[in-house]
């Protein structure tokens, strides 16, 4: 693999001065486990590991850290799948089973954290691929990393289909207490056997909306954002309901939707799933995103539309900034009895 040229930005940008990290940095390990059957971990030291999303980016964030590349998720419309095509990886299987884990990931954003270059900006993360994947269940850097960022009091927020964030909960209660901290739970669909197909290494999406109940009965607000919304497949009115109801019934602060859109790299993979288990969509498909990555606006607007509607109908709404945040404020402090007077210091003045 071409680890020395991992300076490619993803938006097609001029390479960055440095790789990310060397070759001989890289140790590779397998595990005869059935949860890791067949997936390779390449370990890596990295030079750098917040990362500043490019300009063009529709992303509302300006900030990423992401310590895994490649995601056992498997989700076969994952837009992250054309990053692997900078290692000299397939963007198909090897995105689901050639993992990269920044092993030095919380050490090296402590460090970042710490220099006096960094303002305290927003950091997203899982908005890559998801930083709770099954992985870190083995390398856990994840604690490591809330840590660094509850230490420097630096806002963050957690994108995530993986139930092992509330391994942390205790974690991001601290952060919570002095930063922003937000966090949202990707659920698209509620349709099982969609969910089989489409999302094979994912907790099913009724494990997921249990997160949000209990991160919600434990007073930290967590947003839903329903993605993707699958054309043809997961867009039904039915379907749209069932899945914005489940959403209410967990308590989730807000529900965002989301089209699916197909970048490439994930395109390819996506229309070879689509024409081995859909193939009759296939003509609708290429109709639909002829013009390119995106469905049109007004499918788009047709959507979200529908999608608000029903949460109002269920009592929950759109997103808007810091919905899905909690900040707790201190008590006050009881009144004290003012001290006894002492002694009174004379002066000439």
């Amino acid at each position: 693999m071409r680890w020395e040229n991992l300076t490619a930005d993803p938006a097609g940008g001029p390479a960055r001065d440095a790789a990310l990290f060397g070759a001989e940095a890289v140790t590779t390990r397998t595990f005869d486990t059935p949860e890791f059957r067949g997936i390779t971990f390449h370990e890596i030291r990295a030079r750098s590991i917040v990362n500043r999303v490019p300009g063009a980016s529709r992303m509302p964030f300006e900030w990423t850290v992401n310590p895994y590349r490649g995601c056992t998720h498997a989700c076969v419309y994952c837009f992250a799948r054309k990053t692997h095509s900078y290692l000299d990886l397939d963007t198909g299987l090897d995105f689901d089973s050639q993992i990269v884990v920044k092993v030095n990931a919380p050490e090296l954003l402590r460090r970042q954290l710490a220099s006096p270059r960094w303002h305290g900006e927003h950091i997203a993360m899982g908005t890559n691929v998801d930083c709770y994947q099954r992985a870190e269940g083995r390398y856990g850097l994840m604690p490591g990393i809330i840590a660094a960022l509850r230490d420097h009091a630096n806002p963050f927020s957690i994108l995530t289909k993986g139930t092992l964030v509330l391994r942390d909960l205790d974690l991001l209660r601290q952060a919570s207490e002095v930063t922003d901290v937000g966090i949202s739970v990707s659920v698209g669909f509620t349709d099982t056997e969609l969910w089989r197909t489409v999302e094979p290494g994912t907790p099913a999406p009724e494990r997921r909306l249990d997160v949000v109940r209990t991160l919600t009965d434990l007073g930290i607000g967590c947003g839903v954002l329903m993605a993707p919304v699958i054309p043809f497949l997961g867009d039904h009115p039915a379907q749209l309901r069932a899945t914005v109801r489940a959403v209410a019934a967990s308590g989730a602060t807000s529900v965002t939707p989301l089209v699916l859109h197909l970048r490439p790299g994930a395109r390819e993979w996506f229309m070879a799933w689509l024409e081995h288990h859909h193939p009759h969509l296939v003509p609708r498909y290429r109709r639909l995103y002829a013009e390119g990555a995106y469905a049109p606006k007004w499918y788009q607007r047709r959507i979200t539309r529908q999608v608000h509607e029903l949460a109002q109908e269920y009592g929950i709404g759109p997103t808007r900034a810091g919905m899905a945040r909690r900040i707790t404020t201190p008590e006050p402090a009881a009144p004290t009895a003012p001290p006894a007077p002492g002694p009174t210091q004379l002066t000439l003045l």
